[in-house]
C-alpha cells in the first residue's frame, strides 16, 4: 500500500514515555525543532536530551530536510524527550524513511517502563521499614 508523498505534506506521530505524551508533526523544511512553541534548545535544560531527541533524524539523514513541531505534556524533561523521540520516529516512518535503520537502533519500540506503585506496609514501592530482631 504505497502512498504518494506530496511536497507540502505533514506527517504525524504520537509518542509516549513514562507519564509524558507528545504529539509530533513533521513537515518539509530546514531542520528547526519547536517544542510547545519554543525552540528545543531553549525548552530542554540539557544538551544530551536534545541529542537524544534528534537521534531518529540523525540516523535517517533528514536533520535538515524536515521541521519538527511537537506538543508535549506530562512528566519531566527525560520522559518528554523520550516521548518526542518516539513521535518523530513514527512520523518519519509515515513519511517513508528507512524502517530497518530505525529498528536496528531500537527507536521504534516504546519504552514501557513506568514508576512502580507504592505497596501497603512498605515505605515506597520496594523499600521496607527497618527490621528489628529484638
Amino acid at each position: 500500500m504505497a502512498t504518494k508523498k506530496t511536497a507540502g505534506a505533514q506527517y504525524y506521530g504520537t509518542g509516549r514515555r513514562k507519564s509524558s505524551i507528545a504529539r509530533v508533526y513533521v513537515v518539509a523544511g530546514k531542520g528547526s525543532i519547536v517544542v510547545n512553541g519554543r525552540d528545543v534548545n531553549e525548552y530542554m535544560p540539557y544538551q544530551t536530551l536534545v541529542m537524544d531527541l534528534k537521534q531518529p533524524l540523525v540516523l535517517t539523514g533528514t536533520e535538515s530536510k524536515y521541521d519538527v513541531n511537537a506538543y508535549v505534556q506530562g512528566g519531566g524533561f527525560t520522559g518528554q524527550a523520550g516521548a518526542i523521540r518516539l513521535g518523530i520516529t513514527r512520523a518519519l516512518l509515515e513519511a517513508g524513511c528507512d524502517r530497518s535503520v530505525l529498528k536496528a537502533a531500537g527507536l521504534i519500540t516504546r519504552d514501557s517502563r513506568k514508576k512502580e506503585r507504592k505497596k501497603y506496609g512498605l515505605k515506597a514501592a520496594r523499600k521496607a521499614p527497618q527490621f528489628s530482631k529484638r
